[in-house]
């Protein structure tokens, strides 16, 4: 954290900044928050961070970057108006606002302003019944800049909207940048007309009274009880016009109390389901590692969190030629179709369809009245919005590192909200997330493609020594998975098992070619040498940094030989001592081994390997493990009895 002292050339509060900030995230998203931070030599968290201070070089770095990135000469003094919205302050602050005086409301301000910069001295003082003076003096070693006047104008401007019904006025009469020695702010608002007739009954009833002791002596009883009874009627009359003056105004300012609760309420309801809504979104991204899980996580979430009556996401194709459309809800089905055979063309130069330029130009679009931009689109994206039924919608790019992957859109036609700006903020933080997470998902997605590659390729190596058994590894892992999805296995259980089939006789890569193709039988020490294989397939593997639920692949693999009665190898594991997936293994390996061809004899038919499988259930095989097989080898029997890998 920043704590400068008196001598420290740190004259700005990164509150500021986080106002700034806000700012560009409601009104302009599309530019990249990080990169105007940077130019600066600012950090987020330093902006974050309310404690930390910036200097004039860095107040100034930010400002000449964000008008150049906005075009908007006057964007200090827009950024001086929301400092003081709801959208900044909070509606809290505005609600507690709401409740005083102009000039006890721009003193609070005077006094606040202190904490946000030390490039000046600023004070508020009450000049009148209903006026105030704000001055701000530049400190020593600190150089205003004329953006500066104008946020502070434009913060000035805002807070005068929380007084509806006494609108003050605000001149500048005096500004630093005009030859003055300060910035004066001279905040005046009308006296209310309750008030002035107040003053007004108050005058009449003190005449009343001067003009009865001076003329009491003077007149005799009527002419004093008909002077006194018509003054009375006076003042009576001047205080019932005061008072309904009165009521409109504190009719007024109850409606403007009113709304403030109303507005209070709303946006903490605003709040808590937004809250809700990220909260659920992130928390469905986070279980996500493909992209078809994330665009469906993000669809749900939107459906049940957000008052859009419809959503869809449309991605970019490989060869980024057009927009594709992948998910989507609120649609029907002939609309989706319409959706999906669609034709948004990237690679025309000449497209003007809103969502070909919000991929583009990666620059998010509102349009709440379809008519208004229907001079701008082809014939052919007008009929197209028109069949969809499509009047206002917003689509916001899917942009990663600069790369635009697809794009967000939703749209009302029930529901009578209009669209806000703030919708665009709350989606573009959406896409930004969408963005990230694909990335994410497509680099696992391309990482898991090539450790599956290289296990195919390690497969291979070993059929690949014998042509005659080619191909036993990947059949031995169709069965192995047929049996696990008819057990209920799990999804990774599966593949846990898959890579495990695939690699189960790896360890065959340590055994002479001439013990591995000898067409006569083997002897007792070419059998050894041959059973060294389950053991060589386990500390081979191991050597594999498998991870997670891959992690038991070396013990499944290296089991695949050992029996439920104990007089397998390498171990003699006995019953569920054996890891399932290598029970598993057994059942499939067996049965792919008779059923094909061997350099000592041909291949056996199918139902007497099964009548081998099943005499050995209990001693060789797990019952349970044979009985799925069987369910599954039903399923796949073709006209002669041959199973269909």
């Amino acid at each position: 954290m920043n704590s400068p002292g008196s001598d420290d050339q740190h004259f700005y509060n990164s509150r500021i900044f986080n106002t700034y900030l806000k700012l560009i995230r409601e009104r302009y998203p599309y530019i990249n928050s990080a990169e105007l931070l940077s130019h600066a030599g600012m950090e987020l968290y330093q902006v974050e961070d309310e404690g930390h201070w910036f200097t004039q070089e860095q107040a100034d770095l930010f400002y000449e970057r964000l008008l150049t990135l906005t075009g908007n000469p006057n964007i200090a003094r827009e950024a001086g108006r929301f400092a003081a919205s709801p959208d900044s302050i909070g509606v809290m602050r505005q609600y507690i606002l709401s409740h005083v005086d102009p000039a006890t409301a721009y003193q609070i301000i005077g006094r606040a302003s202190p904490n946000f910069t030390r490039s000046s001295l600023v004070e508020a003082s009450r000049i009148g019944r209903n006026s105030v003076e704000i001055t701000a003096t530049p400190v020593e070693g600190a150089e205003e800049k004329p953006y500066q006047c104008e946020n502070r104008l434009g913060y000035l401007d805002a807070v005068s909207l929380v007084f509806k019904y006494r609108l003050p006025v605000i001149e500048h009469p005096e500004c630093l940048f005009k030859g003055g020695k300060v910035c004066r702010y001279i905040v005046s608002w009308q006296e209310s007309r309750s008030a002035f007739w107040r003053q007004v009954r108050n005058y009449a009833a003190l005449m009343l009274a001067a003009l009865s002791a001076v003329l009491l002596p003077t007149l005799n009883p009527v002419e004093l009880g008909f002077y006194g009874l018509a003054g009375v009627l006076l003042v009576l009359l001047i205080d019932i016009y005061s008072s309904r003056h009165h009521f409109r105004e504190m009719n007024a300012a109850l409606s403007n109390l009113r709304e403030s609760n109303e507005n209070l309420l709303d946006q903490i309801n605003f709040n808590y389901n937004n809250a809700r809504f990220i909260s659920e979104l992130g928390q469905a991204l986070g279980k996500q590692m493909e992209v078809d899980g994330i665009l469906s996580g993000v669809i749900e979430s939107l459906s049940k969190r957000l008052d859009f009556d419809r959503g869809m996401i449309l991605l970019v194709n490989e060869d980024r030629t057009r927009l594709e459309y992948k998910t989507g809800y609120g649609y029907s089905r002939d609309q989706e179709r319409r959706f999906q055979e669609s034709s948004f063309r990237l690679d025309r130069h000449d497209s003007k369809g809103v969502f070909v330029v919000c991929v583009r130009q990666q620059k998010p679009f509102l349009i709440n009245d379809l008519d208004e931009i229907l001079g701008e689109l082809s014939p052919r994206s007008v009929e197209f919005a028109k069949k969809i039924g499509s009047r206002s919608f917003i689509c916001c790019p899917i942009v990663y590192e600069g790369e635009s992957l697809g794009l967000l859109a939703v749209d009302n036609l029930t529901t009578k909200r209009p669209l806000l700006q703030r919708d665009i903020s709350l989606l573009m933080g959406v896409t930004q997330e969408i963005g990230i997470s694909m990335h994410n998902a497509m680099l696992i997605e391309a990482k898991i493609s090539q450790f599956k590659s290289l296990l195919q390729t390690l497969a291979a190596s070993i059929d690949a020594r014998d042509p005659l058994t080619a191909g036993h590894s990947t059949r031995v892992t169709e069965y192995a998975l047929g049996i696990c999805r008819e057990m209920g296995m799990s999804r990774d259980y599966c593949e846990m098992v898959r890579v495990a089939s695939l690699l189960h006789d790896y360890g065959k890569i340590g055994i002479r070619d001439s013990i591995l193709k000898k067409n006569g039988v083997l002897t007792a020490e070419e059998r050894f040498e041959i059973e060294t294989h389950a053991e060589k397939t386990r500390e081979i593997l191991k050597q594999v940094n498998f991870d997670g639920f891959y992690k038991e692949v070396p013990e499944i693999a290296g089991s695949h030989h050992e029996k439920v009665d104990g007089t397998g190898y390498p171990l003699g594991l006995k019953g569920d001592e054996i890891p399932l997936g290598a029970r598993i293994i057994a059942v499939a390996d067996v049965f792919e081994a008779l059923t094909s061809r061997r350099h000592y004899r041909g291949p056996m038919p199918v139902q007497e390997a099964l009548d081998i499988i099943d005499s050995q259930r209990g001693k060789h095989f797990d019952s349970s493990v044979v009985d799925a097989f069987f369910r599954y080898l039903e399923g796949l029997k073709s006209g002669d009895g041959k199973p269909q890998p």
